[in-house]
């Protein structure tokens, strides 16, 4: 019988309890999470048949989906308990600092740094749903280091959950990753926070905004408890990101100021090539 930890049980944690309760309905989920009201929400929900804070020693998959800046001290907390057949996943962001963390960890061979690629703005238990994973592509890092047989256990899951896999090392993913992600939640962030500002009447906003406005700032919404560890973990590649960006803002600025149709144009049909690169992923 397959038993699975889930250590964590927001949006990534619970999600991943639901779709492998639909594709694996005999194994046995346990879970934790320090937030009691969250706990309580996954109990009720039937994410877990049982709350445990330490997973048992012969659990079969740990998987650690709680901020960035707590996984290393629950990742070598929890290798110290589980037995030698056990796997440790975790959901993470960031992947460079832990894995130079765990380069010369004992039990380094029963980790495997994973990020899938999936969520949505919204956090806690009650946002989970059971195909949050299904088709989304999941990174793995340093995969050579996970023991062979625990490795195979791994794809199982993930073949179950119907994701794509694509390997990367730990610099190149956050490199990446706070271009192509971290990057947009701040600019989110900070819109959000400039509309606020200049437009105190909540009814103004409503009224005026459109779906531009709304599909642009949707991910302010999410959970600074898990943003602000990522943006900090992730701080030299955020900071080039950030400097990149602003340096385009402010040269987009400097053309309106100066009321340079053609230097708009330019910019923007510059921008536009996104268009082919996303287009193709549909």
């Amino acid at each position: 019988m397959t038993k699975i930890h889930i250590i964590g049980l927001g949006l990534l944690g619970g999600s991943f309890a639901l779709a492998i309760q639909r594709a694996k309905p005999d194994w046995i989920i346990t879970g934790h999470d320090n937030n009691p009201g969250h706990l309580q929400e996954a109990l009720v929900a039937g994410m877990i048949s049982e709350h445990k804070v330490i997973p048992d020693k012969d659990t079969d998959v740990v998987i650690l989906s709680t901020p960035v800046d707590s996984l290393y001290p629950l990742l070598t907390q929890t290798l110290d308990h589980v037995g030698t057949n056990t796997l440790i996943m975790d959901f993470g962001s960031t992947k460079a600092k832990i894995c130079q963390q765990m380069a010369d960890h004992p039990k380094r061979a029963q980790y495997l740094a994973v990020h899938p690629i999936a969520g949505t703005e919204n956090s806690g238990p009650k946002a989970a749903v059971e195909d949050l994973f299904d088709g989304k592509v999941l990174i793995i890092c340093e995969m050579e280091k996970t023991n062979l047989h625990l490795k195979g256990l791994a794809y199982d899951i993930f073949e179950v959950l119907n994701m794509k896999l694509r390997f990367m090392e730990p610099h190149d993913h956050d490199l990446h990753l706070a271009f192509v992600s971290h990057l947009s939640h701040i600019s989110s962030f900070v819109l959000g926070k400039t509309v606020l500002d200049k437009m105190q009447d909540e009814k103004n906003i409503f009224d005026m905004a459109g779906s531009g406005f709304a599909s642009t700032v949707r991910l302010a919404k999410s959970s600074p408890e898990m943003w602000a560890p990522i943006f900090l973990e992730n701080k030299i590649n955020m900071l080039e990101a950030l400097d990149s960006y602003i340096r385009h803002l402010t040269a987009f600025r400097d053309k309106i100021a100066q009321d340079d149709v053609q230097g708009l144009f330019g910019e923007m049909r510059e921008a536009n090539k996104i268009r082919d690169i996303l287009d193709l992923e549909k």
